[in-house]
């Protein structure tokens, strides 16, 4: 064989074996277990109190009140509203099931806001101000890093300043 056929032989095998030591070491940076759930093992709760009344929660991964990454899925009742807020990290939804709307701004307009259909995701960046809703009802899961949190644009809106 030429020079070339077994240098382009080596480099091939130092790159698979460099990638099958990672997957195979027992090193999982941000995760110490290899997670695996159904749906119908999922242990709903109700919501943190950040968010308004109605809404269920299952953690899937991490602990979102923790620093580090997290999944929960959000169960929303129909006519749920979660006015202008923002986050302290990015977050990332993706609907499951049903609608749900969101809008940006820091003024609540259902007639601004898009609808994200069963499949449809957002990705909002740090501290980016939004709203969202849901007309019918729907089952989110949203992923990010924590700790996780809700500052409302308005201290009114907020279900901490009220007895909902």
């Amino acid at each position: 064989m030429n020079r070339l056929k077994i240098a382009l032989l080596l480099l091939i095998g130092s790159v698979g074996t460099g990638v099958y030591a990672q997957e195979h070491s027992g090193m999982n940076p941000g995760n110490e277990k290899h997670i695996m759930v159904n749906t119908d093992k999922l242990e709903w709760m109700d919501a943190p109190a950040g968010l308004p009344k109605g809404a269920k929660v299952a953690v899937l991964e991490g602990n979102p009140s923790e620093a580090g990454p997290f999944t929960i899925r959000l169960q929303l009742p129909a006519g749920y509203e979660v006015k202008p807020h923002w986050h302290p990290a990015i977050e990332h939804v993706s609907v499951l099931e049903g609608e749900f709307f969101m809008g940006t701004g820091e003024t609540f307009n259902k007639d601004k806001a898009m609808k994200l259909a069963e499949g449809g995701f957002a990705a909002m960046p740090a501290k980016y101000v939004h709203f969202a809703f849901t007309n019918t009802g729907g089952i989110l899961q949203l992923h990010g890093i924590g700790p996780w949190g809700i500052t409302y644009v308005n201290a009114k809106d907020d279900p901490r300043n009220s007895a909902q």
